[in-house]
């Protein structure tokens, strides 16, 4: 699916990305503070460090400026995925390492994944069909890791278990934000990232490993 396209007066692309990259960070943490809906464009505006008629030239409503946070921060977190997943590790560890990867990741942009997911119903429905969209390109990625694995070493795990696992491990990665305030008092985040991978991993961790 393509990305919506957000409108703007500007020809410049540079500036175009310089300012709504401001918009943002500006909009992350007024969401944080106040949610979508109580904040005023207004607000977006003064906290990007520019006028409202300047907002507008990059923007054509506010829930422009939410589908822009929502589609930055899933760009940031597959571009640091990317960065960081050890290429170079083999067998269980390389799907370990990929875990380990993805909940450092979203343990770094904690507050942008809890506005995204809280606010992203805000969204019309062609941006929100875009932003569930990477949500599955997302997991695709892991279940691209575990079918490796699994055919590397001829496991005997259905279709649908890899799906399934898939899905869990971004929803556990979730929860380390989600439900940080109760998580965080039981576990750091390298306990609790030992702890979901065999859990998470339990149905191919029983089989010879490399």
């Amino acid at each position: 699916m393509k990305k919506k396209a957000v409108p703007s007066m500007v020809k410049d692309q540079q500036l175009v990305k310089k300012r709504r990259e401001q918009m943002v960070k500006g909009a992350v943490r007024l969401f944080i503070e106040k949610g979508f809906h109580r904040t005023t464009t207004r607000e977006i505006a003064k906290e990007s460090g520019f006028s409202i008629g300047t907002l507008y030239e990059y923007i054509g409503s506010k829930e422009d400026v939410l589908y822009l946070v929502c589609d930055a921060i899933y760009e940031e977190v597959r571009g640091q995925l990317d960065q960081q997943i050890d290429t170079k590790a083999v067998g269980i560890n390389r799907l370990k390492s990929a875990i380990a990867t993805y909940f450092r990741v979203i343990d770094h942009l904690q507050d942008e994944v809890l506005v995204m997911y809280q606010e992203a119903k805000s969204l019309p429905e062609e941006a929100l069909m875009y932003v569930l969209e990477k949500e599955v390109e997302m997991t695709e990625m892991f279940e691209t890791i575990i079918r490796e694995y699994v055919e590397e070493y001829e496991i005997d795990v259905s279709d649908d278990k890899i799906k399934l696992m898939s899905h869990n491990i971004l929803v556990q990665g979730h929860m380390w934000t989600f439900r940080r305030w109760a998580i965080r008092k039981l576990y750091t985040l390298e306990e609790y990232t030992k702890l979901q991978s065999e859990h998470l991993l339990a149905p191919i961790l029983s089989v010879s490993k490399k």
